[in-house]
């Protein structure tokens, strides 16, 4: 479990890398480079828009790969979703601005970060999988939260490679060739992520399964249809907190409040350094407590705390933007700490890959693709203080809180506990 666990976290960590730095770079550059023809705030809404892409194809992804994964095996997912992200990021990284070849620009950045969705959308579901798969019962939230905390790294990695390129460089020079390398080195990373998943066994689950689904997201979707929604709309409020403060607040403190770029970074990252470590502290108690119980306590504090979210970031104060970032992230770990385990034990092995992967990457569509650009509109047309974002965070929270209610719990019973038999 620890080899099989590590080489878990590797792969996500590498591919939420390649995801990442492109929302990084999003924030603070594309948008000039890309865009140059646009207003300062149409060019970042632009630019986010070509983000958001990445969330839209991400669940064509976990439907072309979750096909892959119930019907071949978790294992090959875990390679191809790789191979296919890694390389749309060291390509984004090859484009030409706007300045070179005009309007193509755009529109290849606009190719490639889908092709980075799909790929994207395959490695979630391939990734927990395997781990929640060979896992003992008792620790299963435990294990299957290692996949989880790679994000985490993943984006630790992108902001620490544009960190340490902007402290480094002038600004000519990160516009002019220092925004590529964090893409060019995704393909370094990418390599390494191959390596470590080549020997890894197959799901003893899937191997267990006698008859496959023909076309496992046909099953879903007559079979599964509610789970898939409510799930989805469950977990919107995970990427919408997420996004919001490691993609959105990097560009309105920038631009609207002046902070450096190197200050808000090292706000962002230093609570996500938080979040991750309390990943598989989180998990524990999952294990311990069950899955949902988490999960509405976390959306509750997120409704809670998204109005002070939004004041601490416009004090402008690098203490206060941190509180303010750190609060969301508690939040939103305290549900997606248990989600990799929970997640998978809502759905039945024969189309668990799909399910799984749909239900978890819709929620991505609902709370992450438009967020970076709702809330950079309602910033702009709000006072100081943007109490637009914190009203919209707040109520996806209580939205994505009514569908958590709606869902079972999953835990299962305790060694040497009996189930009542039913009836």
């Amino acid at each position: 479990m620890p080899r099989l666990a590590a080489a878990s976290l590797a792969g996500t960590a590498i591919e939420f890398y390649d995801f990442f730095v492109y929302g990084t770079a999003a924030a603070l550059i594309l948008g000039p480079l890309f865009f140059p023809t646009f207003s300062p705030l149409a060019g970042t809404l632009a630019a986010f828009a070509t983000f958001g892409v990445g969330f839209v194809a991400r669940p064509l992804g976990s439907v072309l790969f979750g096909h892959i994964g119930d019907r071949r095996g978790r294992r090959p997912v875990l390679v191809g979703s790789l191979l296919l992200t890694g390389a749309a990021t060291v390509a984004v990284g090859c484009v030409p601005t706007y300045d070179t070849i005009g309007v193509a620009a755009p529109a290849l950045l606009l190719v490639l970060r889908f092709v980075q969705g799909l790929g994207l959308g395959g490695e979630w579901g391939g990734a927990v999988l395997l781990t929640a798969e060979h896992a003992p019962p008792q620790r299963r939230a435990l294990w299957a939260s290692f996949p989880q905390v790679g994000p985490a790294l993943g984006f630790l990695l992108a902001n620490g490679v544009v960190l340490a390129l902007s402290a480094t460089l002038s600004e000519a020079q990160f516009a002019q060739w220092g925004w590529r390398v964090p893409f060019w080195a995704g393909g370094v990373l990418a390599a390494v992520g191959l390596w470590l998943r080549s020997s890894l066994a197959e799901s003893p689950s899937f191997l267990e399964i006698d008859d496959h689904a023909r076309v496992p997201l046909a099953e879903v979707a007559r079979d599964h249809w509610r789970l898939v929604l409510l799930t989805a709309g469950a977990l919107a409020v995970g990427y919408a907190i997420f996004y919001a403060v490691t993609t959105w607040s990097l560009a309105y403190a920038t631009e609207r409040l002046g902070v450096s770029r190197t200050v808000m970074l090292t706000c962002v990252m230093a609570a996500v350094v938080v979040k991750g470590t309390l990943t598989p502290v989180v998990a524990l108690l999952g294990d311990r407590y069950g899955r949902r119980p988490l999960c509405l306590a976390g959306c509750a504090a997120a409704a809670l705390w998204m109005f002070p979210t939004v004041a601490l970031l416009a004090t402008g104060e690098p203490l206060l933007m941190f509180l303010g970032i750190l609060g969301a992230l508690l939040a939103f770990v305290t549900m997606f700490g248990v989600v990799a385990a929970y997640l998978p034990e809502l759905y039945e092995p024969r189309v668990r890959c799909t399910g799984a992967a749909v239900g978890y990457n819709l929620g991505g569509v609902l709370g992450g693709a438009l967020t970076p650009i709702a809330a950079t509109a309602l910033a702009e047309h709000g006072g100081r203080v943007p109490w637009g974002v914190g009203a919209y965070l707040t109520v996806i929270a209580l939205v994505s809180l009514g569908c958590f209610a709606l869902l079972p719990e999953t835990r299962p019973a305790p060694v040497g506990v009996v189930e009542p038999a039913p009836g």
